[in-house]
């Protein structure tokens, strides 16, 4: 099945952010274990056998994390993080996004390949407190995770933290006819693990302005689907675990108790065209890996523990189970690989800088600026290279809105053997070159950044208006004073008084958004 083992974590050891000056390690919770909490299925609200109806509902609430107090926080259908929706390849979706929070947020749909920028979801289709906007896509791409989350620029990494974020599950007939756990069901045999990290402080609150460092915000205290310290109940011998770097800017660098090996069967944009053997995985942010563990030589009563670096994550405690003989095959999907159109040159993008120096391409974020174009279906080679020289420098989480991409090359090099599948998030690192082959499927503006949340509100973004020379478009843009005077308008002061957290990168290199 699968030819070795790897065992390293693969990315530059001397870029991790164990290095960074406000690093801030993980610490064993002291709370009490508990049940991992497993987000629930989002339930339409119709359905026919070509569509799917879904209300999702931004909110307030509060959330029973520790002993004592409750946590102060916002999630999507619940009070934190979110229902898991399901999309079926093929299917027509219409979902109504219901905005019942304090302020503006958007609904940005990462991974999802749907139109620019309104569908999609980032910073120019906002929905307003006691608005709802309504959106329809159809489903046209691989089963995959992906997932929902608040991208209203300045503002993403605060919405983030406070809680907004959700799975989003692609699913199709080839996936569901593989010998994958999901004999059972979604959370008994098919697991997310959403991992973030927190700070708590009095009264067990959330205090994003406290803990900001516009390098990303970190906290001691692991989140695993919204759970402290949890333990998850293994009642079958195979494991199939969706895992989602979820955090602002924390690495996850991911092994079992006695180094138990994994099988990693699929990345951000779904299945890999072989499975691949792990006893060591890094996650950066906004990655995603789906895993297969096999606990068929762990006794029952014995309790197998999912560390990143030293730290427990999850427990898994070991019972009776059926054995399971299911047998992976060697190649699980064909990855279309297009070539590339002909007389296209390379586009070049450069992320550079940490704290608040972070630009794109020695700019920051402009919201009516476009700064690159690509004709709909053109499949182009993009080398995207992190510049920075900084006492080390950092790994930088490359995103791209509205496509699937494709790794080619690390510095020339063969790619991670775990990045040769459909991804839409890839980690560079510093003094690093990687080449991708992009293309898109629709028309529309996208975002293209850094996933450490904190630089893209910080100005290491961009955007790309994807057109067709045949149906040319118009596009109404988000400007910062409209979003000013909405927030400001919203927490009852004057537009002079806000200060979003992501203004100061601006402040500090004397820019505008």
């Amino acid at each position: 099945m699968t030819k070795s083992l790897n065992t390293d974590y693969f990315f530059d050891e001397a870029a991790y952010n164990t290095h960074d000056g406000g690093y801030v390690p993980l610490a064993e919770p002291k709370a009490p274990q508990q049940a991992l909490r497993i987000p629930p299925l989002l339930k339409p609200y119709k359905e026919t056998a070509t569509d799917t109806y879904y209300t999702v509902e931004a909110q307030a609430g509060e959330t029973q994390l520790l002993p004592g107090k409750k946590t102060k926080t916002w999630g999507y259908n619940t009070s934190l993080l979110g229902q898991t929706l399901v999309f079926a390849q093929g299917k027509t979706m219409h979902i109504n996004l219901k905005n019942s929070l304090p302020e503006l947020t958007t609904f940005h749909w990462h991974g999802l390949n749907v139109p620019g920028p309104y569908t999609d979801g980032g910073c120019h289709a906002p929905v307003y407190p006691g608005q709802t906007r309504h959106i329809d896509f159809k489903v046209d791409q691989p089963a995959a995770t992906l997932w929902l989350h608040a991208h209203p620029c300045p503002s993403t990494a605060e919405q983030v933290w406070k809680g907004l974020a959700a799975l989003a599950l692609v699913t199709d007939d080839h996936e569901a006819q593989l010998p994958l756990p999901h004999t059972y069901a979604y959370g008994v045999d098919d697991v997310p693990l959403i991992l973030q990290d927190r700070r708590f402080h009095e009264d067990n609150q959330w205090d994003y302005e406290a803990d900001y460092d516009p390098d990303g915000v970190q906290g001691p205290t692991p989140l695993i689907n919204g759970t402290v310290n949890p333990y998850f109940d293994v009642t079958t011998q195979r494991l199939r675990l969706r895992l989602l770097d979820g955090a602002n800017r924390r690495e996850w660098r991911l092994h079992f108790s006695h180094d138990l090996p994994f099988t990693q069967v699929a990345s951000d944009g779904g299945l890999l065209p072989e499975p691949v053997a792990f006893t060591h995985l890094m996650l950066t942010c906004a990655e995603r890996a789906e895993i297969i563990v096999d606990f068929g030589d762990v006794t029952p009563g014995e309790t197998v523990t999912l560390y990143s670096d030293d730290v427990p994550l999850v427990r898994f405690r070991v019972h009776e189970f059926t054995p399971d003989t299911a047998v992976l095959p060697e190649h699980l999907v064909e990855i279309p690989n297009p070539d590339v159109t002909p007389d296209m040159p390379i586009r070049k993008v450069v992320m550079s800088g940490m704290d608040e120096t972070v630009m794109m391409d020695g700019k920051k974020f402009g919201m009516q600026r476009i700064d690159a174009k690509q004709q709909v279906g053109n499949v182009e080679l993009w080398d995207v290279t992190n510049t920075n020289d900084m006492d080390g420098g950092m790994v930088h989480p490359f995103h791209m809105h509205g496509t699937q991409f494709l790794v080619v090359s690390r510095n020339g090099h063969a790619p991670y053997p775990n990045e040769h599948g459909f991804k839409d998030t890839v980690g560079v690192n510093p003094g690093e070159t990687v080449r991708l082959k992009v293309w898109f499927d629709h028309t529309g503006v996208y975002m293209y950044h850094c996933h450490i949340i904190e630089h893209e509100d910080g100005g290491m973004m961009a955007q790309i208006e994807v057109f067709d020379p045949q149906h040319p478009q118009t596009y109404k843009l988000m400007d910062m004073a409209t979003l000013m005077k909405a927030v400001a308008e919203e927490r009852g002061i004057a537009v002079k008084d806000l200060h979003l957290a992501g203004m100061s990168s601006y402040e500090k290199m004397g820019m505008e958004m």
